[in-house]
């Protein structure tokens, strides 16, 4: 057994021995020079593979590469990548695309033909509309608030220092910039209608009087431009006409009289609805003050079958004409807010006033029943006052609808008056009345408005464009009153985007409307005071 032991350790030394020479082991832990390294790597490459010579090469060939090859594969592959993306084709889409032919517009230049239709002419002594003479009399109202009251509760500097822009939504919504644009385009403006208004705005700018007024019968022409300018969302922070806006509101309160009002009751009303309109698109708190004062005047003032006249003094006949602007003062008033006790029982009595003055035919009259131009009053009126589902609303609009508009062959006396109340008529309407009265309409003032390019220039020596109308009835207001016809038709083209229409959602005053809420969620106003 020890002898057999003997000779199977010597075999396995002697394998032991030719493995660590046939794999060079030892060798492992040789010290060579860089020479003797590459001639040994070179020799080791000749060997069999399972060589320890072998081996040692490959190692080194591993050895030398493996740093290279973690960068160079890498840049290879991306390489790759790069130019497999290059030859890669776009997909591509064939679009077919058709083309319109060009738009040919109406020149405004050219004389525009309508059909002629059948009407019944107005009565011969229909409106009795309040002349240059008659504001300038200086009467006094004999209707007094129930308490006393200052002329000026507040220093008109407020007004001055509305520094922040004024932001409006609901029924005042469209008239900011953004919302008026797209009030034209749904209701049938354009900028053709807007560049007329806006050189009617720089013409009246340009006409003011230093004190903040327009001449002749200066109070009612301040309120119908400073109406004209509310419209267009013009305010004391405007950058073009906000001077010329504060200066209106500045005279305007400054001219009351003891009674905290106005003389006679076309200024009185007139001013009352400009100024309610101020304040409920500045939020001036002095404004509230002498607007709930006007207002009660207003409604102290009413007969007891429902309308005004221009005395003022109870009992009289209900006036068509003068219950319009009362009836428009009321409507701005609540807009704003302002609400006194008696408000909404005037709101009922207005409505039946102006239902004695309408006819059964349809149609209202100045001071009794008829058939003429003030049928635009009594209709627009019971559309603001809520009651645009009465029969008389609806025949008063069927008359209307037998009325034209054209600036070469005016009916009636006062046409812009008429105009004025007509055109919101039907807008309220809305449907076929409107899209045909419009499509006439804005033609007819754009195409007739006075228009001076070298009138005026801007800061930056821009000339801009400004513009007047002139009624083409010689006996409007009483030989002319250029203000007067400037502002009613200007405020005809701002119809658009002045108020929401009646027949959408809180556009109007309901009947049974007995809650007035302060701001009724109409107004989003910044202003810093």
């Amino acid at each position: 057994m020890d002898e057999n032991q003997e000779v199977l350790e010597d075999v396995g030394e002697k394998i032991a021995e030719e493995d660590m020479l046939h794999h060079d082991l030892l060798g492992l832990f040789d010290e060579l020079s860089p020479k003797e390294k590459f001639n040994k790597f070179v020799y080791g490459l000749s060997q069999p593979r399972d060589s320890g010579a072998y081996k040692w090469s490959h190692l080194q060939m591993i050895r030398l590469f493996a740093p290279a090859s973690a960068v160079i594969i890498p840049l290879v592959f991306f390489a790759l990548l790069m130019v497999l993306a290059g030859v890669q084709q776009k997909s591509s889409k064939q679009v077919n695309v058709k083309v319109k032919e060009e738009k040919q517009v109406e020149k405004l230049d050219e004389k525009i033909e309508f059909e002629d239709e059948p009407i019944e002419p107005p009565e011969p002594v229909e409106i009795d509309f309040v002349t240059d003479q008659q504001l300038s009399v200086d009467v006094q109202s004999p209707v007094a608030p129930t308490a006393e009251v200052s002329p000026m509760p507040a220093a008109m500097d407020t007004v001055a220092q509305i520094k922040s822009p004024v932001k409006m939504r609901g029924i005042f919504g469209s008239r900011s910039g953004g919302a008026r644009g797209a009030a034209l385009k749904t209701y049938g403006g354009s900028g053709i209608t807007e560049g007329a208004v806006l050189r009617a705005l720089r013409w009246l700018k340009l006409n003011q009087n230093e004190d903040g007024s327009w001449p002749k019968s200066k109070s009612a022409m301040t309120a119908l431009a400073l109406l004209t300018y509310l419209a267009h969302g013009e305010t004391p922070a405007s950058e073009e006409f906000g001077p010329t806006v504060e200066k209106a509101i500045k005279y305007l309160v400054s001219t009351r009289d003891a009674t905290g009002g106005w003389p006679r009751s076309y200024q009185h009303a007139i001013c009352t609805y400009a100024l309610c309109e101020a304040y409920a698109l500045t939020r001036v708190p002095m404004l509230k003050e002498v607007c709930t004062t006007a207002i009660d005047i207003i409604i102290n003032a009413q007969n007891p079958t429902g309308g005004w006249r221009y005395s003022f003094k109870p009992p009289d006949q209900d006036d068509t004409s003068a219950m319009g602007w009362c009836a428009q003062a009321l409507k701005a008033a609540k807009m704003g807010g302002i609400k006194p006790p008696k408000m909404h029982d005037s709101i009922k009595l207005a409505i039946m006033g102006f239902q004695r003055n309408a006819d059964p035919r349809g149609g209202f009259g100045y001071t009794s029943p008829g058939r003429g131009g003030l049928t635009g009053v009594g209709v627009l009126c019971m559309q603001l006052l809520g009651a645009a589902s009465k029969s008389e609303c609806k025949k008063g609009l069927e008359f209307l609808d037998t009325w034209t508009y054209n600036w070469d062959e005016p009916q009636g006396r006062s046409p812009i008056y008429y105009w004025y109340y007509i055109t919101q008529a039907k807008f309220h309407s809305g449907g076929d009345r409107w899209a045909k009265w419009n499509d006439i309409f804005w033609k007819q003032l754009v195409k007739n408005q006075l228009i001076d390019k070298d009138a005026i220039e801007d800061v930056k020596g821009n000339l801009k464009a400004i513009g007047h109308w002139e009624s083409p009835a010689k006996a409007e207001h009483n030989g002319g009153n250029i203000v007067m016809d400037t502002c009613l038709s200007a405020l005809q083209l701002q119809v658009y985007y002045r108020y929401l229409p009646t027949y959408k959602k809180d556009a109007t005053l309901e009947e049974d409307d007995a809650d007035f809420v302060e701001n009724e969620g109409d107004l989003d106003i910044e202003i810093d005071i």
